[in-house]
């Protein structure tokens, strides 16, 4: 099936430093994509891959499920390795999950994590119906969208397929698992007013990883994808800031236009 208009990978050839953008479940690299050209634009190598069944049409996240979703940012993050001498991940939602994982998984080869709105696990009774009603109702609503600025839509699908969303569910138990092993400086963004994450996701991230060097930030004029939100451009200068910080050199004097395919 062809890519949805707009929800096409990106990456950015550029500087020493790189970094890796995970998208949400049921969304796509669109709701990043400014994030991204931002990160680009200062100078750092970006790399912000299409999840596999994303960006199409929601029969296609049918058939896909946690372990192809992981196993793409796996393999960009080792593109960036042997691209970049230091690489930092991040990711909004879902993608934050996949971002704590990698960094769980892949130690000092990451030099930190930037998350936003980071969701560990899937809520409601509903989620304890999942093993049985996947295999009697095919989807359910949508997630996308919550955005709180006018004007402002996130490309993602209008009906979640259960299948997936089972493998979710499994996904971040694994996660949660291996919050522990996350070492490396850590930046945390919310949105007090999230209608599909609830703070409580990020405050068991925040309990649950090992890291020192932890920083966490509101975003209180945003809903759930903030990067499309009020907000974006206060993420945007935080994580460059926070990049910044640890990889030093970053974003000084080296602003240009990025681009991007």
């Amino acid at each position: 099936m062809p890519v949805l208009p707009g929800a096409e990978p990106y990456r950015h050839e550029g500087g020493e430093v790189g970094v890796l953008l995970c998208h949400g479940f049921t969304g796509s690299p669109q709701s990043l994509r400014p994030w991204a050209e931002h990160l680009a634009g200062h100078g750092l190598t970006v790399s912000l891959p299409l999840l596999p069944g994303h960006g199409t049409r929601w029969e296609d996240m049918q058939l896909t499920g946690w372990p192809d979703w992981y196993a793409e940012v796996d393999r960009e993050l080792h593109a960036l390795r042997a691209r970049c001498s230091r690489v930092f991940v991040a990711g909004l939602s879902m993608g934050g999950a996949l971002a704590l994982r990698l960094a769980a998984r892949h130690g000092d080869a990451i030099g930190g994590v930037v998350v936003v709105n980071p969701a560990n696990k899937v809520h409601g009774l509903s989620a304890y119906a999942l093993p049985v009603a996947r295999h009697l109702v095919r989807t359910t609503r949508g997630i996308a969208s919550d955005i709180a600025k006018p004007g402002s839509v996130e490309i993602g699908y209008d009906r979640v397929p259960l299948h997936a969303a089972h493998s979710l569910r499994a996904f971040f138990r694994v996660v949660d698992r291996e919050l522990p092993q996350v070492t490396q400086p850590l930046l945390l963004l919310r949105s007090p007013q999230d209608h599909v994450v609830p703070p409580a996701d990020s405050a068991r991230v925040l309990s649950r990883v090992s890291s020192t060097d932890v920083t966490e930030l509101l975003l209180e004029q945003s809903y759930h994808v903030a990067t499309l939100d009020h907000d974006a451009d206060r993420i945007f200068q935080e994580s460059l800031a926070f990049i910044g910080r640890l990889a030093p050199g970053v974003g000084v004097g080296n602003e240009g236009t990025a681009a991007g395919g």
